[in-house]
Protein backbone atom coordinates (compact mmCIF):
# COMPACT_ATOMS: atom_id res chain seq x y z
CA UNK A 1 0.00 0.00 0.00
CA UNK A 2 2.90 2.06 0.41
CA UNK A 3 3.38 2.45 -3.31
CA UNK A 4 -0.25 3.71 -3.61
CA UNK A 5 0.64 6.45 -0.97
CA UNK A 6 3.65 7.62 -2.75
CA UNK A 7 2.00 8.06 -6.41
CA UNK A 8 -1.29 8.93 -4.96
CA UNK A 9 -0.84 10.41 -1.76
CA UNK A 10 -4.38 12.61 -2.05
CA UNK A 11 -6.46 10.22 -2.02
CA UNK A 12 -9.67 9.91 0.69
CA UNK A 13 -10.05 8.33 3.48
CA UNK A 14 -12.55 6.29 2.22
CA UNK A 15 -10.54 5.52 -1.08
CA UNK A 16 -7.30 4.82 1.06
CA UNK A 17 -9.46 2.26 2.98
CA UNK A 18 -10.70 0.55 0.31
CA UNK A 19 -7.23 0.66 -1.85
CA UNK A 20 -6.09 -1.33 2.03
CA UNK A 21 -8.68 -4.02 1.62
CA UNK A 22 -7.83 -5.10 -1.43
CA UNK A 23 -4.84 -6.90 -0.99
CA UNK A 24 -6.10 -9.69 2.00
CA UNK A 25 -9.10 -9.97 -0.30
CA UNK A 26 -7.33 -11.46 -3.05
CA UNK A 27 -5.02 -13.16 -1.25
CA UNK A 28 -8.27 -15.49 0.43
CA UNK A 29 -10.21 -15.25 -3.10
CA UNK A 30 -6.89 -16.44 -4.90
CA UNK A 31 -6.19 -19.40 -2.56
CA UNK A 32 -9.41 -20.59 -4.27
CA UNK A 33 -9.27 -19.44 -7.62
CA UNK A 34 -6.83 -18.47 -9.46
CA UNK A 35 -8.14 -14.60 -9.91
CA UNK A 36 -4.45 -13.12 -10.90
CA UNK A 37 -1.00 -14.92 -11.08
CA UNK A 38 0.60 -16.45 -7.96
CA UNK A 39 3.98 -15.40 -8.56
CA UNK A 40 2.37 -11.87 -9.11
CA UNK A 41 0.57 -11.92 -5.80
CA UNK A 42 3.83 -10.82 -3.40
CA UNK A 43 3.94 -7.73 -5.59
CA UNK A 44 0.26 -7.04 -5.67
CA UNK A 45 -0.02 -3.24 -5.91
CA UNK A 46 2.55 -2.85 -7.78
CA UNK A 47 2.01 -5.30 -10.61
CA UNK A 48 -2.29 -4.95 -10.34
CA UNK A 49 -3.30 -2.20 -8.49
CA UNK A 50 -0.49 0.55 -9.55
CA UNK A 51 0.13 -0.84 -12.76
CA UNK A 52 -3.88 -0.45 -13.34
CA UNK A 53 -3.92 3.17 -12.07
CA UNK A 54 -1.60 3.99 -14.69
CA UNK A 55 -4.10 5.09 -17.17
CA UNK A 56 -5.08 7.92 -14.54
CA UNK A 57 -1.69 9.43 -15.42
CA UNK A 58 -2.89 10.01 -18.97
CA UNK A 59 -6.77 10.29 -18.79
CA UNK A 60 -8.81 11.81 -15.76
CA UNK A 61 -12.48 10.04 -16.14
CA UNK A 62 -15.19 12.40 -16.01
CA UNK A 63 -17.85 12.42 -13.56
CA UNK A 64 -20.56 10.13 -14.87
CA UNK A 65 -18.82 8.91 -17.83
CA UNK A 66 -19.35 5.09 -18.62
CA UNK A 67 -16.36 3.23 -19.06
CA UNK A 68 -15.79 -0.69 -20.06
CA UNK A 69 -13.26 -3.24 -18.82
CA UNK A 70 -12.91 -5.70 -21.67
CA UNK A 71 -11.57 -9.05 -20.29
CA UNK A 72 -11.50 -7.80 -16.86
CA UNK A 73 -10.56 -11.03 -15.08
CA UNK A 74 -9.84 -10.49 -11.19
CA UNK A 75 -11.02 -7.09 -11.97
CA UNK A 76 -8.05 -4.68 -13.22
CA UNK A 77 -7.62 -2.48 -14.68
CA UNK A 78 -11.60 -1.87 -13.71
CA UNK A 79 -11.83 -1.85 -9.96
CA UNK A 80 -8.44 0.53 -8.84
CA UNK A 81 -9.77 3.10 -11.37
CA UNK A 82 -13.64 2.80 -10.27
CA UNK A 83 -11.93 3.54 -6.36
CA UNK A 84 -10.33 6.29 -8.00
CA UNK A 85 -12.64 7.93 -10.09
CA UNK A 86 -16.06 7.13 -7.72
CA UNK A 87 -18.14 9.49 -9.79
CA UNK A 88 -17.20 7.55 -13.08
CA UNK A 89 -19.42 4.51 -13.88
CA UNK A 90 -17.99 1.59 -14.69
CA UNK A 91 -19.16 -2.10 -15.90
CA UNK A 92 -16.81 -5.11 -15.47
CA UNK A 93 -16.92 -7.79 -18.40
CA UNK A 94 -15.79 -10.90 -18.57
CA UNK A 95 -16.61 -14.20 -20.15
CA UNK A 96 -15.45 -16.24 -17.04
CA UNK A 97 -18.76 -16.58 -14.92
CA UNK A 98 -16.76 -18.00 -11.66
CA UNK A 99 -14.44 -14.79 -12.03
CA UNK A 100 -17.35 -12.52 -12.18
CA UNK A 101 -18.98 -13.70 -8.54
CA UNK A 102 -15.66 -13.56 -7.18
CA UNK A 103 -15.04 -9.91 -8.52
CA UNK A 104 -18.99 -8.77 -7.51
CA UNK A 105 -17.82 -10.01 -3.97
CA UNK A 106 -14.89 -7.92 -4.10
CA UNK A 107 -16.78 -4.55 -4.93
CA UNK A 108 -19.40 -5.48 -2.33
CA UNK A 109 -16.87 -6.04 0.59
CA UNK A 110 -15.47 -2.82 0.38
CA UNK A 111 -18.74 -1.24 -1.05
CA UNK A 112 -17.68 -0.08 -4.72
CA UNK A 113 -21.17 1.83 -5.57
CA UNK A 114 -19.99 2.56 -9.26
CA UNK A 115 -19.20 -0.62 -10.60
CA UNK A 116 -21.13 -3.06 -12.52
CA UNK A 117 -20.75 -6.68 -13.85
CA UNK A 118 -21.60 -8.84 -16.77
CA UNK A 119 -20.67 -12.12 -17.66
CA UNK A 120 -20.67 -12.30 -21.51
CA UNK A 121 -18.50 -12.30 -24.93
CA UNK A 122 -17.56 -8.61 -25.83
CA UNK A 123 -18.49 -9.87 -28.91
CA UNK A 124 -21.92 -10.59 -28.19
CA UNK A 125 -22.04 -7.45 -26.51
CA UNK A 126 -23.67 -4.36 -27.96
CA UNK A 127 -23.79 -1.59 -25.50
CA UNK A 128 -21.95 1.47 -25.53
CA UNK A 129 -19.89 3.07 -23.79
CA UNK A 130 -17.38 6.37 -24.13
CA UNK A 131 -14.51 4.56 -22.67
CA UNK A 132 -13.25 1.06 -23.26
CA UNK A 133 -10.23 -0.32 -20.76
CA UNK A 134 -8.19 -3.25 -20.80
CA UNK A 135 -5.23 -5.28 -19.86
CA UNK A 136 -3.50 -7.43 -22.49
CA UNK A 137 -6.69 -9.39 -23.09
CA UNK A 138 -5.28 -9.71 -26.98
CA UNK A 139 -3.27 -7.87 -29.98
CA UNK A 140 -4.15 -4.48 -30.73
CA UNK A 141 -5.97 -4.88 -34.17
CA UNK A 142 -7.99 -8.26 -32.92
CA UNK A 143 -8.87 -5.59 -29.66
CA UNK A 144 -9.81 -3.14 -32.42
CA UNK A 145 -12.62 -5.45 -34.10
CA UNK A 146 -13.82 -6.74 -31.17
CA UNK A 147 -14.87 -3.55 -28.88
CA UNK A 148 -15.72 -1.25 -32.16
CA UNK A 149 -18.98 -1.27 -31.45
CA UNK A 150 -19.13 -0.88 -28.27
CA UNK A 151 -17.24 2.47 -28.10
CA UNK A 152 -19.08 5.87 -28.54
CA UNK A 153 -18.19 8.32 -31.26
CA UNK A 154 -19.97 11.60 -30.42
CA UNK A 155 -17.05 13.67 -28.72
CA UNK A 156 -13.80 14.50 -29.42
CA UNK A 157 -12.00 12.55 -26.32
CA UNK A 158 -13.66 9.13 -26.33
CA UNK A 159 -11.54 5.82 -27.08
CA UNK A 160 -9.37 2.69 -25.75
CA UNK A 161 -6.78 2.29 -23.08
CA UNK A 162 -5.14 -0.36 -23.57
CA UNK A 163 -2.51 -1.73 -21.02
CA UNK A 164 0.55 -3.97 -22.57
CA UNK A 165 4.36 -4.44 -22.60
CA UNK A 166 7.04 -5.99 -24.70
CA UNK A 167 7.71 -4.00 -28.01
CA UNK A 168 5.23 -2.97 -29.94
CA UNK A 169 5.63 -1.60 -33.14
CA UNK A 170 4.74 -3.99 -35.29
CA UNK A 171 1.37 -4.34 -33.71
CA UNK A 172 0.86 -0.53 -34.16
CA UNK A 173 2.18 -0.02 -37.59
CA UNK A 174 -1.09 -0.04 -39.09
CA UNK A 175 -3.25 1.95 -36.11
CA UNK A 176 -3.18 5.28 -35.33
CA UNK A 177 -2.38 5.29 -31.76
CA UNK A 178 -0.77 7.50 -29.04
CA UNK A 179 1.71 5.33 -26.17
CA UNK A 180 2.43 6.35 -23.51
CA UNK A 181 5.29 5.17 -21.31
CA UNK A 182 4.22 3.79 -17.57
CA UNK A 183 8.04 4.24 -17.06
CA UNK A 184 7.73 8.17 -17.22
CA UNK A 185 4.97 8.03 -14.10
CA UNK A 186 6.27 5.31 -11.58
CA UNK A 187 10.19 4.60 -11.53
CA UNK A 188 9.64 0.89 -10.53
CA UNK A 189 11.76 -1.40 -12.62
CA UNK A 190 8.37 -3.73 -13.36
CA UNK A 191 7.33 -0.42 -15.39
CA UNK A 192 9.86 -0.22 -17.66
CA UNK A 193 8.41 -2.20 -20.74
CA UNK A 194 5.09 -1.33 -19.56
CA UNK A 195 3.10 0.62 -21.76
CA UNK A 196 -0.43 2.56 -22.37
CA UNK A 197 -1.62 2.90 -25.82
CA UNK A 198 -4.72 5.53 -26.63
CA UNK A 199 -6.74 5.11 -29.79
CA UNK A 200 -9.53 7.84 -30.11
CA UNK A 201 -12.59 7.32 -31.08
CA UNK A 202 -12.17 9.22 -33.91
CA UNK A 203 -9.59 7.03 -35.64
CA UNK A 204 -11.37 3.63 -35.62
Amino acid sequence: MQIIDKYFPDLSTKQREQFLSLEKLYNSWNNKINLVSRKSINRFYTIHVLHSLAISKVVSFEDNAFVLDVGTGGGFPGIPLAILFPKTKFLLLDSISKKIKVVDNIISSIKIKNIKTKVERVENFNQKFDFIISRAVTNMSNFINITNNNLKKDKKHQGIFYLKGGELDDELKNIKNITYNIDEFFEEDFFKTKKIIYISSKDL
